[in-house]
């Protein structure tokens, strides 16, 4: 599945800040912590919590986002369908950063262990 030019822009301009409440609640609605989600995003993308705090306070896009992240080397192992889309036929290098992103929290928020998640094994 294809993404659309459009598609792909107003990924780009969406803010970390608007989408991060919701990683939130997903995964405090399934019984994981802050804690975990912080140290899903910080395998990702290096951000420790105060990162992560000035950068929601300071609303940036997600381009912005993960042109600062440092991706983990292992992100190419994050596979699968996420938002209707599979992972591994995205072209557009920043729609695919931010579903692996989603990938990692709907992987937490299903419940499954810290160090799967994190491609440790």
């Amino acid at each position: 599945m294809k993404t659309t030019p459009e598609h792909n822009e107003r990924i780009a301009k969406m803010t970390f800040a608007s989408v991060y409440p919701h990683y939130v609640a997903k995964v405090k609605g399934k019984g994981r912590t802050i804690e975990e989600l912080h140290l899903v995003i910080e395998w990702l993308t290096g951000f420790n919590e105060e990162e992560l705090k000035k950068m929601i306070d300071a609303k940036i896009t997600f381009k912005t986002f993960f042109e600062k992240a440092t991706l983990n080397p292992n992100a190419h192992l994050i596979k699968g369908v996420i938002c209707g889309y599979r992972i591994e036929e995205l072209q557009t290098p920043l729609t695919k950063q931010v579903r692996y992103l989603d990938k990692l929290v709907d992987e937490l928020a299903k419940g499954r262990k810290i160090d799967k998640i994190l491609r440790t094994q």
